[in-house]
């Protein structure tokens, strides 16, 4: 019987289940995720060690993230000097220049419009909010609504009344606010503006770092990994970088082409601060289906508070955009790389919202795209592993 006890135990370290689990490495691998979880503890209680570490990474996020989006904004215009039998050095620096002289013509032709245009929109924002509760109140005042309310006990008047009220006092609080934090802690603002103009103005290195060796670095981490792996993780670099690259060229060419066809048609309609309307649709729709909606919001207040007939126009218009836009150019720049599903975007948006404010809207999507390579990876290692070990009785996956 005793003889028999090594074999029993041998047999237990070989069962398909035991085998799928990693065989005589389970017991090393429970170790190491003990292990694991005792160094993250250790390190959640002496967290006060790893402020600096905090502090560097919070001052290299915002130029890292720009660079990154530059670098696959040019990397495919780089390509394409480096195949005309550029040399890559005169070819970042010719991208460079061409860059340079667009901001500079956008500053100078399109910013003094911009500006004016803006201030204009300040200016009259406490008129056009006026009338449109004016509209508001007429409307319920001519409705069935205004019954019904009656009946009820309820007065809207004095709701809006309030509602008007609040807003001014919370606009008029705000600008208090402000001025007396930027009157009393000066030294704080001048070190913020400071920490971001030192951002921006890293981003220029960053990025050509990343044009000239950017290539270099998934080679480089290939090294680090085990030869058995390589394979594995060469796909898993190759199908993060066509998400992300898929995503950040895609969105800022359809989001142009949106500015663009929105400012057309708001000057065709004769809607007031067309340019701005469109310079606020082009940078909101690069946040998919949230976006849109935070740009048509204040051309919706203005058209009403202008005129039925303008709001007609407005809604035309929009349409044809959006239509325009999801019929023919999303299609065609972006396809189905992405392959995530509206109600998901629309969730992942919500929370990156909710959890890192306006930068987590903006870098959700991305960041939601990696995440999905490395799960999709790993549940495909997964089924591979399972049919491994598994016999022609039970099914099997389809890898």
């Amino acid at each position: 019987m005793e003889k028999e006890r090594p074999k029993e135990r041998s047999n237990l370290l070989a069962t398909k289940f035991i085998r799928f689990l990693g065989g005589r490495n389970l017991l090393f691998t429970l170790v190491i995720l003990l292990l694991v979880a005792c160094v993250i503890f250790m390190f959640n209680q002496v967290s006060f060690i790893f402020t600096p570490l905090q502090v560097l990474f919070e001052v290299v996020i915002l130029p890292g993230v720009l660079a990154v989006i530059g670098y696959y904004l040019l990397r495919p215009l780089l390509a394409i000097l480096v195949r005309w039998r550029i040399p890559r050095i005169w070819g970042i620096l010719i991208l460079y220049i061409a860059v340079i002289g667009v901001i500079t013509l956008l500053v100078v032709l399109v910013y003094p419009f911009l500006r004016d245009q803006f201030t204009n929109l300040v200016q009259e924002f406490p008129e056009y909010f006026m009338k449109f509760t004016e509209k508001f109140v007429a409307f319920f005042n001519h409705s069935r609504f205004n019954d019904y309310l009656d009946k009820i006990n309820f007065d809207y008047n004095e709701v809006v009344k309030n509602f008007t009220t609040d807003m001014v006092k919370t606009v008029k609080d705000t600008a208090a606010n402000i001025a007396q934090g930027v009157a009393s802690g000066i030294t704080g603002f001048l070190s913020t503006l400071t920490g971001i103009v030192l951002s921006l103005v890293t981003v220029p290195f960053i990025l050509f770092y990343l044009l000239k060796e950017g290539e270099k670095l998934p080679k480089f981490m290939l090294k680090v990994c085990p030869p058995r792996m390589r394979k594995e993780v060469t796909e898993i670099f190759h199908d993060m970088d066509k998400q992300i690259s898929s995503y950040i060229q895609g969105q800022i060419l359809v989001s142009m082409c949106i500015g663009a066809m929105v400012t057309i048609g708001f000057l065709i309609i004769g809607m007031k601060y067309a340019l701005l309307l469109g310079f606020l649709a082009m940078i909101t729709s690069v946040v998919p289906y949230l976006g849109p909606v935070i740009a048509i919001t204040p051309a919706v207040i203005i058209a009403l508070v202008t005129s039925p007939l303008m709001l007609i126009k407005l809604a035309i218009v929009w349409t044809i955009v959006q239509l325009i836009e999801g019929k023919f150019i999303s299609p065609q720049i972006m396809g189905k790389s992405l392959s995530i599903h509206p109600i998901t975007i629309i969730f992942v948006l919500l929370t990156a919202g909710s959890l890192f404010g306006v930068p987590g809207v903006i870098l959700g999507i991305p960041g939601y795209a990696i995440f999905k390579v490395l799960v999709t990876h790993l549940f495909k290692l997964f089924k591979q592993r399972y049919n491994r070990y598994e016999d022609d009785v039970h099914q099997k996956y389809d890898v």
